[in-house]
């Protein structure tokens, strides 16, 4: 019997097809990126990150120069200051007119005192109704000039409240402007918004930067996600949260696992992209899955993955 041997190339191709017979979906390994950008314009006076460097979240990542912020905050200070000075203080009159009314009191109290008097006078024929008539009507002066008096201390409050509230009025855009020159100064500090790896850096320290300018690339490896697709036909096989094998090369014919789970299934098909292999490769629309895997060092970003449901 005569042996039949194959071409190298075609045992190699069956061996492939075999191999990727066993996986359910193929994919890439790709982050969550985050490109940071500074929010105002200005020297970066302080920048020490490069690629590579660990950053955690909320650190402060860079100093740009706040000097004409800070420049404005003081003047805004300055013209607070000087809206305060510009108030009345209305007590000075107050006390001056509280003092002639003491006065007037004094002299109410020596008439009444008098008029007493005098009625007791007249009683016994010692006195004239003239002298009563002259001592009522010195007591009904002294009490208009009371109250007129008590008028003009009401006026003077009212009238310094009135300029006091004008001017004070202008405080409250003071203090916004203050606000909003404060926020710039605070955004002078660039904070780190997430945990992660920088992978790429934009800037240097002290170049001229401008607001909206990436500054550097960062990207949390700690939790990868294999984005694959799979055909229509496949959808019954998962759910969210369902918990499937990933596998990575480890040698020419050895695979490395880790645990997985499914946290996006795409609600739309779309056209197969021209880089990806599905189970089926016959099919035109395929539905994007999302699978999560925690990385212990070895997944790179790009890196190719397979699953199995």
């Amino acid at each position: 019997m005569k042996k039949i041997t194959l071409p190298f190339f075609i045992l190699l191709l069956l061996g492939c097809s075999k191999s990727n017979s066993e996986f359910d979906a193929q994919g890439v390994f790709e982050s969550e990126e985050v490109i940071v950008s500074a929010e105002i314009p200005g020297k970066l006076l302080s920048f020490p990150v490069n690629e590579g460097d660990s950053l955690v979240k909320d650190e402060v990542v860079a100093q740009l120069d706040s000097a004409s912020y800070l420049l404005q905050r003081a003047q805004l200070y300055a013209s607070l200051q000087s809206i305060h000075e510009k108030t009345t203080d209305a007590s000075p009159q107050v006390i001056l007119l509280n003092n002639q009314i003491q006065v007037q009191q004094a002299l109410l109290k020596n008439l009444l005192f008098e008029k007493e008097r005098i009625e007791n006078l007249l009683k016994s024929d010692a006195a004239t109704r003239k002298q009563l008539d002259d001592i009522n009507y010195q007591i009904e002066a002294v009490n208009k000039q009371i109250k007129v008096t008590q008028q003009q201390i009401n006026v003077q409050v009212a009238t310094v409240q009135n300029q006091n509230r004008a001017v004070l009025s202008e405080i409250n855009p003071v203090n916004k402007k203050i606000d909003q020159v404060q926020d710039l100064i605070n955004k002078a500090k660039l904070i780190n918004p997430v945990t992660g790896i920088v992978l790429t850096t934009y800037a240097k320290e002290g170049e001229i930067t401008a607001a909206g300018k990436p500054l550097y690339k960062i990207a949390n490896i700690n939790e990868l996600t294999l984005r694959i697709y799979i055909t229509g036909d496949q959808l019954s096989l998962i759910r969210i949260g369902q918990k499937v094998k990933v596998f990575i090369d480890k040698g020419r014919k050895e695979y490395k696992e880790y645990a997985g789970t499914i946290s996006a299934i795409a609600s739309k098909a779309e056209f197969t992209p021209k880089t990806i292999q599905t189970k089926d490769e016959r099919a035109n629309l395929v539905y994007a899955v999302k699978v999560l895997v925690k990385n212990d060092g070895y997944l790179k970003i790009g890196m190719y993955g397979e699953v199995s449901f």
